[in-house]
């Protein structure tokens, strides 16, 4: 169903799609600036940042790699260190440095209509822990990351695009969520020792005198989701509860201190204790260039649901900016730009690209990488150090921007939907003697205009309970369950009243037959079909086919398309029944 893309083709996508959004461009250049509750550019013209954040790529979380256990990368590395050795896993990760984030993908980025990006850093890639300086309060300095931040910002300034610094994984780590920051709990955490602290703040100096002069650098994100309990660790480890965060405000202010010595022109992003959401002590700031982020995830798009920024933006007269939200379907995309675009506050989604469909880009994995998880997870028979090595450097050629899997539906739903009530074809459909349509490939476009699902999103942390949005997590990031049996998708779960659009090409008018390829383990479904907004066919019985994946052809004769451009419409009136395929033959 897949088909690989070369940089040629995707060029050519980008270029189509250029027209998603013009009111991303940014208008001029410039130092971004904290202006009362904006952002805004030299010219004094609102700002509104539209960006995606590079997760993965100097950090690599456990789950973006489909481990479960021990996810932190310095775990994950010793643990490729016994199956393959310490040279073929270094061979590994540079692979995986360099092949990540290139500069196709922030063109490619700027096509699609975002206007920034986050790079999360891993401190280890600038300077050493603290564990292996020769003397202690040394700061040694690694070319590695500025190497890298330096290509990332040449790419974003070619495309004027803002490049934000964020401080990811801090030495020691900065929160117990162990896998966001690396964090190794053997060893003392940013808030248990001095030097940590030290090496942070001498690390965001460094940064700065590098990049002061840089007007494309749009802020400093210093500190990413600390997650710490300094009153009550035992209770309260991550720190939603904390009433003062004395510590994490003073480390935040002797970061800006550090950063004003030899910076006055950037931003300065602060975030809250329990995942950058707590801001209890915190504020109000104590710098007149700064910014204050936040993290959502799983939650109501609700005026509601962000009341309590829009409360501190208007309290402490500062900009508000999400600096990170994502992992969910493409209606909760859709739904949560509307709502932070609606009220002025800039976005940066997460990630780019992981092993996932929920992203932009999606990493394929492969067989002996599958063997390599399997084994981390669930230990077992332990892969041939050749396989096991084969497949981590498939899997790093797979990051590559040409060798992932575009998810179009996804940069739809974030760049054209939230504002745009439209549908688009998914794939186009030219009706001839004989077509083929794919369940899967129905339009492009919002939950309820493009098709209808009655489970869309995962909302687990308002509603408490498990809401899973697309089932199947295949193919497509819409609310519709999309499954895969072998080579074929498939649409499944369906609900009664639930239904598919698609956009058609007729080519000559005419009556057809139309056949939709079905599966029931049960005779209780019932099917309509609508085109054009009318019913051409009502309730037809879904017979029994002898399994959920035993498919058979339902036909329905005499439907008459005029020629031209039209909409065909595929309504459970009763669900309990899988698709895959709908097929229309010329009578």
């Amino acid at each position: 169903m897949f088909k690989k893309i070369n940089i040629h083709t995707l060029s050519l996508c980008c270029t189509l799609i250029l027209f998603f959004s013009s009111t991303s461009r940014l208008k001029a250049q410039g130092f971004l600036k904290a202006e009362g509750t904006k952002i805004v550019n030299e010219k004094g013209e609102n700002v509104l940042l539209r960006g995606i954040g590079l997760g993965g790529w100097m950090l690599q979380e456990g789950y973006m790699l489909k481990v479960n256990k021990e996810g932190q990368q310095y775990r994950i590395k010793e643990r490729l260190e016994e199956l393959v050795g310490q040279r073929k896993t270094q061979e590994f990760y540079e692979a995986w440095l360099a092949n990540h984030t290139r500069k196709v993908d922030i063109d490619s980025m700027k096509a699609w209509g975002f206007n920034s990006v986050r790079l999360p850093m891993h401190y280890n890639l600038y300077t050493l822990p603290i564990e292996k300086e020769s003397v202690k309060g040394q700061n040694t300095w690694l070319e590695k990351g500025f190497a890298m931040t330096d290509a990332l910002l040449a790419w974003c300034k070619a495309n004027k695009m803002y490049l934000i610094l964020d401080l990811h994984a801090a030495p020691g780590g900065q929160g117990n969520d162990l896998n966001i920051s690396d964090r190794d709990p053997s060893k003392p955490s940013l808030w248990d020792s001095p030097e940590n602290q030290q090496k942070t703040i001498a690390l965001w100096k460094k940064l700065a005198d590098r990049y002061a002069n840089e007007p494309w650098i749009g802020g400093y994100d210093i500190l990413n989701e600390p997650n710490w309990g300094f009153e009550d660790p035992k209770n309260d480890k991550n720190g939603t509860k904390e009433k003062v965060n004395a510590p994490l405000k003073k480390l935040m202010t002797e970061i800006t201190k550090a950063i004003r010595a030899v910076d006055q022109k950037h931003m300065v992003i602060i975030e809250g204790n329990g995942w950058g959401n707590n801001y209890n002590g915190i504020l109000p700031q104590w710098d007149d260039n700064m910014v204050l982020s936040y993290h959502k995830y799983w939650n109501y798009n609700t005026q509601e649901s962000i009341a309590h920024m829009l409360k501190a933006r208007k309290e402490f007269n500062i900009p508000v900016w999400l600096g990170e939200t994502g992992e969910n379907s493409n209606v909760w995309f859709t739904e949560a730009i509307r709502l932070l675009e609606t009220n002025n506050i800039g976005w940066a989604w997460w990630p780019l690209k992981k092993i996932g469909s929920n992203n932009p880009m999606e990493i394929k994995s492969n067989a002996n990488y599958n063997q390599v998880v399997n084994y981390l997870n669930q230990g077992g028979d332990k892969p041939k150090e050749a396989d096991a090595h084969q497949g981590l450097m498939e899997l790093a050629a797979a990051a590559r921007l040409e060798n992932t899997i575009l998810h179009r539906d996804v940069i739809d739903a974030m760049i054209r939907q939230p504002f745009s009530v439209q549908t688009k074809p998914f794939k186009k459909h030219d009706v001839g003697q004989h077509t083929l349509i794919h369940a899967v490939d129905y339009d492009l476009g919002r939950n309820g205009i493009a098709y209808f699902d009655t489970d869309t999103a995962d909302y687990h942390v308002s509603t408490g309970k498990g809401t899973p949005g697309n089932r199947g997590r295949v193919y497509r990031n819409d609310g519709v369950d999309i499954f895969k049996d072998g080579d074929q998708f498939y649409v499944g779960h369906i609900e009664a009243g639930e239904w598919l659009q698609y956009t058609v090409n007729v080519l000559k008018k005419g009556t057809y037959t139309i056949k939709l390829k079905i599966a029931a383990a049960e005779s209780t479904g019932q099917v309509s079909i609508l085109v054009n907004g009318q019913v051409v066919s009502k309730a037809q019985a879904i017979p029994t086919t002898g399994g959920e994946q035993n498919f058979q052809f339902l036909e329905v004769k005499g439907i008459v398309f005029n020629q031209g451009k039209q909409t065909l419409k595929i309504l459970a009136d009763i669900g309990g029944f899988n698709f895959s395929q709908i097929q229309l033959v010329k009578e």
